[in-house]
């Protein structure tokens, strides 16, 4: 699976974003994807989460009610829709194929984005 991140850019703070994360492959479809950021002199934290199907979400405590995370398989394809922004959601946000396991740990993601830059002014 090879994954291309776009949408990122500079917004003021209370705006809004929508990234997108297009997949190449049959297999994307059977793959819980997730969302991931690394701000400059920090970890790659974990944002979000969605499963195959859809049926499963889950967000870092840090974007719930902010952030929305959803899929179109039909498109190959995973949003990450970005209200309300804040200066410290400034960050490369990555997008990831799961593999298994504790979906919060960059470690279980087996393919990588090359991450897309989101820079909120405040």
């Amino acid at each position: 699976v090879q994954l291309q991140a776009s949408g990122g850019g500079l917004v003021q703070a209370g705006g809004s974003l929508r990234l997108s994360c297009a997949a190449s492959g049959r297999t994307f479809s059977s793959y819980g994807m997730g969302w991931f950021r690394q701000a400059p002199g920090k970890e790659r934290e974990f944002v979000a989460y969605i499963s195959w199907s859809g049926d499963s979400i889950y967000y870092a405590d840090s974007v719930k009610g902010r952030l929305t995370i959803s899929r179109d398989n039909a498109k190959n394809t995973v949003y990450l829709q970005m209200n309300s922004l804040k200066p410290e959601d400034t960050a490369v946000y990555y997008c990831a194929a799961f593999k298994g396991g504790s979906y919060y740990q960059a470690s279980r993601y087996d393919y990588w984005g090359q991450g897309t830059q989101v820079t909120v002014s405040s």
